[in-house]
């Protein structure tokens, strides 16, 4: 069993035995997606919500870019499209009390992923997505279950 490490604006998939983690989730959301009957999964760590207002670089980096992308990874290696779920996490933020929209990135990123699933027909089965307070996942290609571990908040399972 190997753990795969997912870097800040990239994606991965893999399949069980394996799993798929990615650290340091503040205003960036992890997306994972995950075919339960073939244990095939797959993790993208985004940063922005819209390759278009920054001219598209790394298309891991951005939300419409990564998720169209991360599917296409998972159907690859032999993962079914239609009986895809989703889980998200992070999109907090992380700049205090500054509450001024274009801080507020995470919140943004949050929304741009669940819209991006909806359109995709990719359902989200479990959300910890806010707050002010980073995190760390990890998809367990087993079973499914996403690990979120958080300072100060110890760790759970969604």
């Amino acid at each position: 069993m190997a753990v795969i490490v997912v870097g800040m604006a990239d994606l991965k998939a893999a399949r069980s035995p394996d799993s798929l983690t990615t650290l340091g989730l503040g205003s960036c959301v992890g997306i994972t997606l995950y075919d339960p009957a073939r244990r095939i999964g797959g993790m993208a760590h985004i940063m922005l919500p819209n390759s278009a207002d920054f001219g598209g670089q790394n298309r891991a980096k951005f939300a419409d870019t990564a998720i169209p992308d991360l599917v296409a990874e998972v159907v690859g290696m032999g993962a079914a499209k239609q009986t895809l779920v989703a889980k998200l996490a992070g999109g907090a933020h992380m700049f205090g009390g500054l509450q001024r929209d274009i801080l507020s990135v995470g919140k943004r990123n949050a929304a741009a992923c669940a819209e991006i699933l909806r359109r995709l027909r990719i359902p989200v089965i479990s959300n910890d997505t806010g707050g002010s307070h980073g995190r760390t996942i990890e998809l367990l290609l087993d079973t499914g279950s996403l690990r979120i571990k958080t300072i100060g908040f110890g760790e759970k399972y969604i």
